[in-house]
């Protein structure tokens, strides 16, 4: 052995080729423990100072305050609601030190999960005043307290009152929106509101952002209900985006989803109102192929759409095809095909509509009457005149109690077109309705 280390000990250079680090160890001194981090240090200040003199306590602390360092304290302090709030609020006299946006960000969470709404929107009033925000983050902070609460309604109101408080919807909202709604125990909760969102977009005429938010859903796959995307077959259409419009409801029948009479409805509306009427007939014809029963809805959208071009008979045709469908016409429809026959100084076709009302077991309403009146005096002969008359004195029978302006009219009718007597007969009908009548010299 001795030889071994004798062989070994010659092996060695007489300088080292790399010098040893030296350690400076003072052993006879004993280390202290560490110090606990400033931040929590801070936390058990707030906790044990009393709230009427935090604030001052807080000034006379020897710490330069960062916003790093508030989010660190208001972290630490996320199970001590009310001390993190006062906190903050303490701070905001300090002397030397402003709060920035992700402080009150902060705050606005720990608000939120307290269900304290007047010191939330307190906080962002204030974050407004300083020019801070709100932004997109903080209305997803809101938004999430809300539906977490149990107020979703509540959620998406807010979500779309961002502009009034100067924050735009961007991508990230569409995307918060959709997250806070489609949580996994909220996902019924998600499919009954998630249409409002795009009833509210259409409403406020943002199409980019409802569209922007329809290519979310579906990028997301979240699953679209009937309801939702008869909303937006609607929404678009009625806008003028009526391939869009065709577009989702294509898109609907690819991903499984049935359309129901109600989406029919409004795809037919829209072609007929801002497309073409022929194509809206397509649809409804292909509506029936499909085994769909069309109800009163269905068929005044049509007869409408064809009222509108000029097409009445092809209108009265689909009034006679209501029976058939079990589909009797209501009196909105029959409203219609009056108005447009009167507008067109089809005058004798508007009576003949008028008088199927009665053996069709349809009674006119206030509407009806107007309607018929008013287009006596278009030619203002005096047989028209007369029916004018007649449709007053039967309005009446009927209860309904018309405006002092018809009655005045109809008179000034009949006394021009030299029907005195029954100008007469109308002024007692006036004097019994209570309307106060003219004196007239008769």
């Amino acid at each position: 052995m001795l030889i071994l280390a004798n062989r070994l000990s010659s092996l060695r250079p007489t300088e080292p080729l790399l010098k040893p680090i030296s350690y400076n160890y003072n052993l006879t001194t004993t280390t202290s423990p560490p110090s606990p981090p400033q931040d929590a240090t801070i936390v058990n200040l707030v906790l044990k100072t009393d709230s009427q003199t935090l604030t001052r306590t807080l000034e006379k602390y020897p710490v330069e305050w960062t916003p790093n360092l508030v989010d660190r304290v208001l972290k630490l302090l996320w199970n001590h609601g009310p001390k993190a709030l006062q906190f903050f609020k303490s701070l905001d006299y300090h002397p030397t030190y402003a709060h920035v946006s992700s402080s009150f960000d902060h705050a606005i969470d720990i608000a939120g999960r307290l269900r304290d709404y007047k010191t939330l929107w307190t906080l962002v009033d204030r974050m407004r005043t300083r020019r801070l925000g709100p932004n997109p983050k903080t209305f997803a902070i809101i938004t999430e307290r809300y539906v977490s609460a149990g107020k979703p309604d509540r959620a998406i109101k807010i979500f779309f009152s961002m502009h009034e408080h100067g924050c735009v919807q961007d991508l990230n909202s569409f995307n918060t929106i959709l997250d806070v709604l489609c949580k996994s125990k909220r996902v019924e909760m998600a499919d009954n509101k998630l249409f409002k969102v795009f009833r509210g977009f259409f409403r406020a005429g943002q199409l980019k952002e409802a569209w922007e938010f329809f290519l979310q859903m579906k990028k997301r796959k979240c699953e679209i209900d009937v309801v939702t995307y008869t909303t937006v077959v609607h929404g678009f259409g009625v806008a003028g985006e009526v391939r869009k419009a065709q577009r989702v409801f294509n898109e609907m029948i690819g991903e499984g989803v049935l359309p129901s009479v109600a989406t029919y409805n409004a795809f037919i509306q829209v072609l007929c109102k801002k497309d073409n009427v022929e194509n809206a007939i397509s649809v409804f014809e292909e509506m029936l192929r499909k085994g769909y029963m069309p109800n009163s809805t269905t068929y005044n959208v049509v007869i409408r759409g064809l009222c509108h071009v000029g097409r009445m008979e092809k209108a009265m045709e689909f009034m006679a095809r209501m029976k058939d469908d079990e589909c009797e016409p209501n009196v909105q429809i029959y409203n219609v095909v009056i108005r447009y026959f009167c507008d067109a100084e089809e005058i004798e076709k508007g009576l003949n509509v008028f008088e199927k009302m009665g053996d069709a077991d349809c009674l006119p309403n206030l509407d009806t009457y107007n309607i018929l009146i008013s287009a006596m005096f278009v030619r203002k002969k005096s047989d028209y005149l007369l029916t004018a008359g007649k449709l007053l004195i039967e309005m009446v029978e009927r209860g309904f109690l018309p405006r002092k302006f018809t009655f005045n009219r109809v008179l000034d009718g009949l006394l021009l077109t030299g029907n005195q007597d029954f100008a007469k007969e109308i002024l007692r009908l006036q004097s019994r309705c209570g309307r106060l009548p003219r004196r007239l010299k008769l």
